[in-house]
């Protein structure tokens, strides 16, 4: 397969090609944590509480096999567009290698940390019980996750997203299935509760990664991967890790955020570290919608910066811009007009519920402004500047946020959360536009070859 539509099309239904599929796939990909949610929650409430405790740490799980991934994706997406199709083969080899390597350091290492976590969290021994039940079932298959997102990042570095796309709702699907079954006992299953949810969970990681391996071996991908590749190559690693760990620090810092976060509202009440997970489960759709564009951004930049078309990167940026700004805005008015009913799918608590409105109404005023990081943030993935989009995330999740959020808790209780949510937005913005505008190539003197 020719990547050379990255640079030859017209860029809005390039990036429309390139992103509706991630849209989809990302937002089934939200699903996940949805459904789990939606099905736990019918147990009860101490068992969502319990699986609010445990999202931090799935998190992180998910941010260094999607950080890594997003380090294959740049590596990739740049060797084909210098036509070094030789590096690209041999990126494609090495980031899966490290990613199964990976996982299976995360699946132990995770199991091995979570009752001390959650010791710091809660001292209800039901629910740091109920947690554990979830977690060690959940982190057995990190390695199945680390390779399923390897995969998912190859193939979008060649353009082939619908694959990406099918695969991720073959997963989901099968975890719709098996969540009733597994958790409430249906048919020859036996009842598992929280446990059910996390085997769930797992078969349909399962199912996603045999499809793409399916897609990889009859699929007839532009990419090798093969023994002969895997010959460490200083430029190919540096280039894997440079951006693979700084887009693992950018996605891992909402869980560092998350936790901190979870001990101050636990000073007020449990039912506020209840709000947060719930908040963070319905914020997914929104946010990982928008990722979604970034997904399908990232090669077209990657490629056209190694190809040299520099308007044409500079174009495809204002698109996605546009794009995110405008998904971000539809966020916003739900929030708005039914929040009674998206906290409701979660808990039956009219004081949960009351305090959900309230905190999803409050942060859901810096959703617009906050498409101007993740756009800035994601379009220096694509160019290779991992640490320059690093710095835009450490803005949104500690240097701002943090302090903001001890700060407004001691003057506005509980809510005032939320409102350092907002104001961190707005404050990430404006840094965000500056440091982008500074590393982008037009703005250092590049000609800009094309504006097509």
């Amino acid at each position: 397969m020719e990547q050379t539509f990255m640079k030859e099309r017209k860029i809005l239904p390039l990036v429309l090609s390139m992103s509706l599929p991630m849209v989809i796939s990302m937002a089934v990909n939200a699903l996940y944590n949805i459904i789990d949610s939606y099905f736990v929650a019918k147990v009860s409430e101490d068992a969502m509480t319990a699986l609010a405790l445990v999202f931090p740490v799935q998190n992180l799980i998910n941010a260094i096999a999607i950080g890594f991934g997003i380090g294959i994706n740049s590596g990739i997406a740049f060797y084909l567009g210098a036509g070094d199709q030789k590096r690209a083969n041999r990126t494609a080899t090495l980031g899966m290698t490290f990613s199964l390597v990976h996982g299976l350091l995360l699946s132990a290492v995770c199991m091995a940390v979570m009752p001390l976590f959650l010791r710091g969290f809660s001292s209800d021994g039901e629910i740091t019980g109920l947690a554990l039940v979830y977690a060690d079932r959940a982190f057995l298959f990190s390695p199945v996750i680390a390779l399923g997102l390897s995969f998912e990042k190859i193939f979008q570095a060649v353009g082939r997203m619908k694959v990406s796309m099918f695969c991720m709702i073959c997963g989901c699907a099968a975890n719709i299935l098996f969540d009733p079954l597994m958790i409430f006992g249906i048919g020859p299953f036996p009842a598992m509760g929280i446990a059910g949810a996390a085997y769930a969970t797992g078969i349909g990681q399962c199912i996603t990664l045999l499809t793409y391996l399916l897609f990889w071996f009859f699929g007839r991908p532009s990419l090798t991967l093969s023994p002969k590749y895997f010959k460490p190559e200083k430029a190919i690693l540096k280039k894997l890790y440079s951006v693979g760990i700084s887009a693992t620090l950018n996605l891992a810092l909402p869980s560092l955020l998350i936790s901190v976060l979870n001990g101050l509202l636990a000073n007020f009440s449990e039912k506020y570290v209840l709000v947060l997970g719930v908040y963070y489960k319905l914020q997914t759709f929104i946010y990982l919608t928008a990722n979604g564009i970034i997904q399908g951004i990232r090669p077209l930049m990657g490629y056209n910066y190694g190809a040299k078309e520099y308007g044409r990167v500079k174009k495809i940026y204002h698109t996605s811009l546009a794009l995110n700004a405008g998904i971000m805005a539809i966020g916003m008015a739900a929030s708005w007009t039914i929040p009674r009913q998206l906290i409701g799918l979660f808990t039956d608590s009219a004081d949960t519920i009351s305090i959900g409105v309230c905190a999803l109404q409050i942060i859901s005023c810096g959703f617009v402004v906050s498409a101007v990081s993740i756009t800035c943030s994601g379009a220096l993935e694509g160019l290779g500047k991992g640490t320059h989009s690093l710095i835009i995330s450490l803005l949104r999740y500690v240097i701002v946020i943090m302090p903001a959020a001890y700060l407004f808790s001691r003057q506005f209780g509980a809510s005032g959360v939320w409102y350092a949510f907002c104001f961190a937005e707005f404050v990430s913005a404006a840094a965000a536009a500056v440091i982008y505008h500074l590393q982008t190539p037009s703005s250092r003197g590049h000609e800009n070859v094309s504006t097509s």
